[in-house]
């Protein structure tokens, strides 16, 4: 049996990208299907629909919020160690134009600076054509494990 806890984050993701790992909940609410992950590095596609309306009937920006906080989170994950999480600490979106119903949008996240605690990556939703619905940078904070030996 797989144990996620012995896996490094880039681990995890090529899991969840092979479909050996469930999706996760978030990924039936905002269909997101994972494509690539490699290290610092992670693809999505996603497709908004009907359930994604704001109230003037078109996509709602949450999202594509939802959407690149998952790919530059996931980009995130594949730089951990085992045992290591994250949580998002920060996340700056710029809407660059409305988001069409039925058509699948490619969300591509990179790392672009490790540190020891945080870790920054961008995010960008893009059509199969390669025209930019938004971009994102996002900040994560690394969550690691207490250490429980004696060497303090």
């Amino acid at each position: 049996m797989i144990n996620p806890r012995e896996m490094t984050g880039l681990q995890i993701m090529q899991a969840f990208a092979e479909g050996v790992f469930p999706a996760p909940g978030i990924a039936k609410t905002v269909p997101m299907e994972p494509s690539e992950a490699e290290h610092g590095r992670m693809v999505f596609f996603a497709t908004a629909d009907a359930r994604h309306t704001n109230p003037l009937g078109g996509v709602h920006g949450g999202f594509a919020a939802t959407v690149l906080d998952s790919v530059t989170g996931c980009a995130t994950h594949t730089v951990l160690q085992a045992g290591e999480g994250y949580g998002t600490t920060d996340l700056n979106i710029k809407m660059c134009r409305p988001i069409p119903f039925g058509t699948r949008m490619i969300a591509e996240g990179k790392v672009i600076n490790i540190g020891r605690t945080l870790v920054i990556s961008e995010g960008y939703l893009r059509d199969e054509a390669g025209k930019l619905y938004a971009h994102a940078t996002a900040t994560n904070m690394i969550l690691r494990q207490p250490r429980t030996d004696s060497s303090g």
